[in-house]
């Protein structure tokens, strides 16, 4: 069976500049800088098991980022015929260098829905006709439902809600 060749990468000087940029900047993260410096090697003619062995990398990464590279080459052409800034097409390609939103399941509580089940907790439970000096968060996910904040939601939701301050909802 003969051996495939992996596609060749092509960066024009402007894009490399801002790659390099990238690579070489103490701020960037490390997965940033580790995939930046994954593309220069692609563009350099390096093979993908020549990267898999000198980048320590599985073969599978240097396959996917090749690939997600190839697929952004129109937007970054198409934004550099369109003569954008510098600073606009660096946030190009930060975006492809970016991890993919992850699927999942949706936020079951919005923010809106938290701030009020905390700001419930802020309030005397007396005043809701409550026989207790403070919130259990067994007392308060009754109200919350009672109140029609939520249909429903569990003791440990309301927990974690008050004991992190703050929970992923659909604006994350």
């Amino acid at each position: 069976m003969p051996h495939q060749t992996a596609p060749k990468i092509e960066l024009s000087a402007r894009i490399r500049k801002i790659i390099e940029e990238i690579a070489r900047q103490r701020s960037t993260e490390y997965r940033l800088v580790v995939r930046a410096s994954l593309i220069l090697a692609m563009a350099d003619g390096a093979g993908n098991h020549e990267l898999t062995r000198r980048q320590n990398l599985d073969r599978g990464t240097v396959r996917y980022w090749r690939g997600r590279w190839i697929e952004l080459t129109p937007k970054l052409t198409s934004a550099e015929a369109s003569e954008v800034s510098d600073e606009d097409l660096r946030d190009l390609v930060l975006t492809g260098l970016m991890d993919l939103p992850r699927s999942g399941a949706p936020p079951t509580f919005t923010a809106e829905q938290i701030v009020q089940i905390i700001a419930v907790s802020c309030e005397e439970p007396s005043n809701s006709q409550r026989p207790i000096s403070h919130w259990s968060p067994a007392e308060l996910a009754d109200e919350v439902v009672k109140r029609k904040i939520v249909e429903s939601i569990s003791v440990s939701s309301v927990e974690r809600f008050l004991k992190s301050g703050r929970s992923k909802t659909e604006s994350d």
